[in-house]
């Protein structure tokens, strides 16, 4: 697993590199965003391997700690965060000494399914029971909804696929699925309505009238156009027009998936995700095989995660889903997602 990820982590790198070669001044080797990311993965594997020499059975008591560390961060996020220039909407960033920043939605992410893992566990005898549903319910829903109050609607996406799956995973009812569905369901007005921002609202609009929002929808549009023009092979590794260009918008972070599709090609980008693909199949294997329940619920939801990031990522590049920002597993710059990354994967 540690292999795959380090695999990963070095095709990303180089995707990075590409992507970022535009902004390395004259004399300069590396740009900042792979000289954090390089940091970032170094730092993570030994992160990840400290973390696999200590007992699980440890992990699992600390789980108050976890969930109290968990909602303090969310909840300073909210007091102090800071956002992207031009958004007073978002604040799911902390800055660091140093003028680093971090989003510790992402060290969050690992957390809850920690917390989640250990609470499925425990009512596993009454998962079936309404009273505990709607509590496994409520476990939920303080995460997303503190991520979703910072703006952080990708992030909060990603939290309600890692639920879902762990849920499921987990044993619920059937009928109790049918009702969540339907529920969801029901909530779409009302989050359309009151929950949703108007940059959200506009970049979803903006996959169905394209016309109508060109300002939206540049991105998304250069990123597919630079995608579709690497053909089967690509146009090479630091010759993409697009990407030397800097043609496409967060081509180092939310296009990764462009940038490597215009470079390496259909076949490049078949091979970046045979990568991903592989590593979620270990960690589901590495649940399969887990001794205990939580443990492999908790390998479920790190599987769950990647697989949401994945397939939200991609849709977005391939304009089948609107931009949220979320980063490509290994392959986006992004130290906060690259080092939690890791913490995860020593948990699996």
């Amino acid at each position: 697993l540690l292999l795959l990820c380090m695999a990963a982590s070095c095709f990303g790198c180089l995707m990075v590199a590409s992507a970022t070669k535009y902004s390395c001044a004259e004399g300069e080797w590396i740009s900042r965003d792979l000289r954090a990311m390089l940091i970032a993965v170094a730092v993570g594997i030994v992160i990840a391997l400290i973390i696999s020499f200590i007992d699980y059975e440890i992990i699992i008591r600390l789980w108050p700690l976890i969930a109290g560390v968990s909602v303090f961060l969310l909840l300073l996020t909210l007091v102090i965060g800071v956002g992207p220039s031009g958004r007073s909407d978002v604040r799911s960033w902390l800055v660091l000494p140093g003028g680093y920043y971090f989003q510790p939605s992402e060290l969050v992410k690992i957390g809850f399914i920690v917390t989640f893992g250990v609470h499925l566990d425990i009512v596993k005898d009454q998962i079936r029971n309404i009273k505990t549903v709607l509590l496994l319910c409520l476990h939920g829903a303080v995460p997303t909804l503190l991520v979703m109050l910072a703006g952080d609607m990708g992030s909060s996406l990603v939290f309600l696929v890692i639920f879902a799956v762990m849920l499921f995973m987990g044993g619920i009812a059937p009928k109790h699925i049918a009702l969540g569905a339907a529920i969801v369901v029901a909530a779409v007005p009302f989050a359309w309505k009151f929950v949703l921002g108007d940059i959200q609202k506009s970049r979803i609009l903006a996959l169905i009238y394209p016309e109508d929002y060109p300002d939206i929808i540049y991105q998304q549009q250069q990123g597919l156009t630079a995608l579709g023009s690497g053909g089967w092979t690509g146009e090479g590794l630091f010759q993409g027009q697009y990407t030397q260009s800097h043609a496409i918008p967060e081509g180092q972070n939310d296009m990764i998936f462009s940038v490597t599709g215009e470079e390496l090609g259909f076949f490049g980008c078949l091979f970046a995700l045979f990568i991903l693909a592989m590593i979620v199949l270990k960690i589901v294997s590495t649940g399969n095989h887990s001794r205990d329940n939580a443990t492999s619920l908790m390998c479920y939801g790190l599987a769950a995660m990647l697989t949401g990031q994945i397939i939200i990522n991609v849709g977005m590049c391939l304009m089948l889903l609107p931009v949220v920002g979320i980063t490509l597993p290994f392959y986006s710059a992004g130290g906060s997602s690259t080092l939690c990354l890791y913490v995860g994967i020593g948990l699996a």
